[in-house]
């Protein structure tokens, strides 16, 4: 068997400290060990996602977490804006939907970021929506949206009561890895899972909530129990004991997550956001410089999507490059299947990563019957490597 790369868009590849942390013995949730380790994540989550808010950690997926901001935002009956340019954005449709919740779909062509003058002049024909559903990095197209601005569009805006329709955010691939300024950018929640940039096994699904969110919650009636995230609240605020969770906690995910923090911050964050603008830019240097075509018109630095060649199979192409290579790379999904492949820099990933990555790519292309120039993809990438080097890091120690 070929050593394994896994390059895909989640799960990524854990770092050794988080998998240690997991092998450790199993220790109860209710002391004060585990109430610590808990407040250090969530300080750590503040950092890495530029919030004061707070944060809510739940054991289920970031679809899971997708859900729980739906219910506890927008009451059944109510009306909802959702920004619609990938499978993701679609799924926040589909919550919406199936709680009931009249959902305005503002469908953009796969590929191409939202534009902020629709999202404003959509609630200028809405002024009633309780909130607007978008996402930072589309990880089924690699593109990153512009949620700086339609968080300035959104403020704007204002409601018959006044208040602004909350700015609710699938961050889940892309909140560390490329930049995202929580609370200066206006999301009142940000959604994240943490198979993602946080470097673990997929179970824990994350939430900041800003407090325009918090009351917006304590005027509706929460289609949830589980999901009640002013449940979690008041569990979160836990007095001189510190932070706990209502329902039992995924601990060991969340010891391993520690971990994973403490990396992020001996890094810092903002290093982290450049790494990966060069390891993307890189191995969009080397995509091109064997013909193929980026498909994003405004990439994201924690993903690259790529359109395969027409003469090309695409699913033969991703199962020779995994059983010859060992390199996991994700097929398109929709309407994109077999038209094109994404390859994930995000993570605990290196430039030897990226080039290893365009190298099989290459090897395979070759291998069935495509034209590229040998050597290409590698020199490219290499070039701007050379020009934007990167320090050692520890995300791959």
């Amino acid at each position: 068997m070929p050593k394994r790369r896994l390059m895909a868009p989640g799960p990524t590849q854990v770092p050794e400290a988080a998998r240690l942390a997991l092998a450790r013995q199993v220790t109860h949730h209710r002391t004060s060990a585990a109430r610590a380790t808990l407040a250090e994540v969530l300080d750590g989550l503040r950092y890495v996602f530029r919030t004061n808010n707070d944060v809510v950690v739940l054991a289920c997926s970031g679809t899971g977490a997708m859900e729980a901001a739906v219910v506890n935002t927008v009451p059944r009956g109510g009306k909802a804006i959702v920004l619609e340019a990938g499978v993701f954005a679609k799924r926040w449709g589909d919550i919406c939907e199936a709680f009931g919740i009249e959902t305005i779909r503002h469908q953009a062509q796969w590929g191409s970021a939202i534009d902020p003058s629709d999202v404003a002049a959509l609630l200028k024909k809405h002024p009633d929506v309780a909130a607007v559903f978008g996402t930072l990095m589309e990880s089924s197209t690699g593109v990153g949206h512009h949620v700086e601005a339609i968080g300035k569009a959104i403020r704007s805006a204002r409601s018959p009561n006044g208040a602004a329709p909350l700015w609710i955010v699938d961050g889940i691939s892309g909140a560390g890895v490329m930049r995202c300024e929580t609370d200066a950018w206006g999301i009142d929640v940000l959604v994240v899972g943490s198979q993602k940039a946080l470097m673990l096994p997929p179970g824990l699904g994350i939430l900041a909530v800003s407090e325009a969110a918090w009351q917006q919650m304590e005027r509706i009636q929460p289609q949830a129990f589980y999901f009640n995230l002013l449940t979690h609240r008041k569990k979160l605020q836990g007095g001189s004991e510190g932070p706990d969770t209502p329902y039992t906690p995924a601990h060991t995910m969340i010891a391993a997550l520690r971990e994973n923090l403490q990396i992020i911050r001996e890094h810092g964050i903002e290093n982290i956001w450049a790494r990966a603008d060069v390891l993307s830019a890189a191995t969009r240097a080397g995509i091109e410089a064997l013909g193929l075509k980026v498909f994003a018109e405004r990439p994201a630095s924690g993903l690259t999507a790529v359109e395969f060649p027409a003469e090309l199979d695409g699913a033969t192409f991703l199962k020779r490059l995994e059983q010859r290579y060992g390199v996991k790379l994700a097929g398109g999904q929709g309407h994109l299947k077999g038209k094109i492949f994404r390859i994930a820099h995000l993570g605990a990933l290196d430039e030897l990563d990226v080039l290893s990555t365009l190298a099989a790519i290459e090897l395979v292309l070759l291998e069935l019957g495509v034209k590229v120039t040998f050597g290409s993809a590698g020199a490219a990438a290499s070039r701007h490597l050379a020009a934007n080097p990167l320090a050692p890091s520890p995300l791959v120690a």
